[in-house]
């Protein structure tokens, strides 16, 4: 299998991703020619398969210590694989193929929990990742080989884990005299910092902090569960931020961080952002006020992770945003307020990229580079000690 694999000229590889976001699944099938830094990449269709309300708020339960149990993981991991399989059959159903002309997956799962750094209080709670939808179940259902478990060799070899995105940033983004970050607004946002002319071990990122994640808890909490995200930014815009609580906001201890550092759903999930909720709620500000402080607070540590680490070093020219958060007009607003003259603010489509599939068509490279044996993530990114091949093989036979 292997050896026809990577003596075709040219792969079908589909390509899954469930971000911190939990708003569903997206899958793109990739076209990939030739291997490694100088692949040919195209986009031949792309989809995104929402989560019904009720998966959404189970994963939520997932990912947080007071909800979660070990029947649950057990059982959800199992159910998302399914999920993902199914997402596959839409995805070829889209794309006019038939699901045995796919030669590959790449799943990136869902991640539940998240631990970048070693508890000094509790022995056991290791650096170390999970990321669920059993690779094993959406090769046996489809019929097709799968590529998943990315993130856990990265930190087998000191990484964080995250991000994983800036090599297909690499691949694409790097330019001979122009600095650039590519900055992801999903759940959680990360940039990842492109010097002008650099080599891959030249590249690093890191995460940002929250990107939608906390607006969207806003949003379902506000409108009584009728909506799950600002559409456009459009509730934001309608308010003004509260200065005294986005500066008491900007006091997490996450953003004095130095590079790498990674976060996720258990650091700025829920359980934060109900208790910012209650603040703006006790200080009687208005929904469209709480919302328009939450996107100024994913905006603002957006930006002062830039100035504080970034910016004082590496001249950036141009920010390409991909993501959702892409989207979010008021955000992009924001951020774009907060920007030193000069450095210009844009949106993925405007380089070729398809941001909302950005992440998706990443893990159909990583997938495709793991059947090459070639390294798939950049150590400098997450902090690992070498380059090395992420990922596992199931089989569907």
């Amino acid at each position: 299998m292997l050896e026809t694999y990577i003596h075709k000229n040219s792969r079908f590889v589909v390509g899954l991703m469930s971000g911190t976001s939990l708003d569903g699944i997206d899958a793109a099938l990739v076209r990939i020619g030739g291997q490694g830094l100088d692949a040919d990449i195209e986009l031949a269709a792309f989809t995104t398969v929402p989560y019904s309300g009720e998966v959404r708020e189970k994963l939520k339960q997932a990912c947080s210590l007071e909800h979660s149990s070990a029947a649950m993981l057990c059982g959800i991991n199992f159910y998302l694989g399914r999920l993902f399989a199914d997402a596959v059959r839409r995805l070829a159903a889209l794309a006019g193929i038939a699901p045995d002309e796919i030669d590959l997956i790449g799943s990136h799962g869902q991640t539940v929990w998240h631990i970048p750094a070693a508890s000094e209080e509790r022995w056991w709670e290791v650096p170390s990742t999970l990321q669920i939808g059993d690779i094993s179940v959406i090769a046996k259902e489809t019929g097709i080989p799968v590529v998943g478990d990315f993130r856990t060799a990265d930190m087998a070899v000191g990484g964080q884990g995250a991000p994983l995105v800036p090599y297909f940033d690499y691949m694409f983004l790097r330019h001979p005299s122009k600095g650039r970050i590519a900055q992801n607004i999903g759940g959680i946002g990360n940039c990842t910092v492109i010097p002008a002319g650099a080599s891959s071990n030249g590249i690093f990122a890191f995460d940002t902090g929250p990107g939608n994640m906390l607006i969207d808890q806003a949003v379902y909490r506000l409108s009584g569960g009728e909506r799950s995200y600002d559409e456009g930014g459009a509730w934001a815009a309608r308010g003004k931020a509260n200065q005294v609580l986005l500066d008491r906001m900007l006091e997490h201890p996450f953003f004095a961080i130095r590079p790498p550092k990674t976060t996720g759903r258990e650091a700025f999930g829920a359980f934060y952002a109900e208790q910012w909720l209650e603040e703006a709620q006790s200080a009687a500000l208005a929904p469209e006020d709480i919302v328009a402080t939450f996107t100024a607070f994913t905006a603002q540590s957006i930006v002062r992770n830039y100035r504080d680490f970034i910016f004082p070093s590496y001249r950036i020219e141009e920010i390409i945003v991909s993501g959702g958060g892409a989207h979010n007009r008021t955000l992009m607003k924001m951020i774009e307020e907060e920007l030193p003259a000069g450095c210009k603010l844009t949106a993925s489509e405007e380089w070729g990229i398809d941001g909302d599939a950005k992440e998706a068509i990443a893990f159909a490279v990583f997938a495709d580079h793991y059947m090459f044996g070639l390294p798939n993530h950049l150590s400098s990114a997450t902090g690992a000690s070498r380059d090395i091949v992420m990922g596992k093989l199931a089989l569907p036979n």
